[in-house]
């Protein structure tokens, strides 16, 4: 019998406390279970859930009451008191499922710095960075739902592989903006 897999991912509109814990989206680092420290949800039938979001934060240089100059920072994410799974059902296929979350999530993230990045200095220039941040969180959420939806939450393995090889070659398209 299949297992249902839930995968909730939060994306976080807002930069969190300092103290969260957080670890940040790295070419180099992949999830492990030892990540996934929060409380298991046990009314729900999820496996598990994975807590990755966008943190994002801007400043702006005023000059004889004019902005001049602007600074933005993205960043990608994974929360590890928020993200848990159930270990009798983990399993290397589905942490590829969960790390495939976060790699969406850093995906976006690129997208964001590209679009700032786009941006032309302007005296709305703080409504333009809200406005593509708010955009990219909200095209974050549609294609984590997405990539759940058509894999089945990781359950349909041919779909799984098709995004898995989709995000492989998105995050290599916006390599420039990847995080260090």
């Amino acid at each position: 019998m299949l297992l249902r897999i839930l995968i909730v991912v939060l994306s976080v509109l807002i930069v969190p406390e300092n103290n969260e814990v957080k670890i940040p989206w790295s070419e180099s680092k992949k999830l492990t279970w030892a990540d996934f420290r929060g409380p298991v949800d046990t009314n729900t039938d999820a496996v598990a859930v994975t807590a990755s979001g966008i943190t994002f934060s801007f400043s702006v240089k005023e000059s004889n009451k004019r902005l001049v100059s602007f600074k933005a920072q993205a960043n990608a994410h994974f929360y590890p008191e928020k993200s848990w799974y159930i270990k009798a059902k983990g399993d290397d296929h589905i942490l590829a499922h969960e790390q495939l979350h976060f790699d969406i999530t850093e995906l976006h993230v690129r997208i964001l710095r590209y679009q700032i990045s786009r941006l032309k200095m302007s005296q709305q220039i703080k409504e333009d960075l809200r406005r593509v941040h708010v955009k990219a969180n909200e095209d974050l959420a549609k294609m984590q739902n997405a990539y759940d939806t058509q894999s089945q939450n990781s359950i349909n393995k041919e779909q799984q592989a098709i995004w898995s090889e989709f995000v492989k070659s998105e995050l290599k398209k916006f390599e420039d903006f990847k995080s260090q």
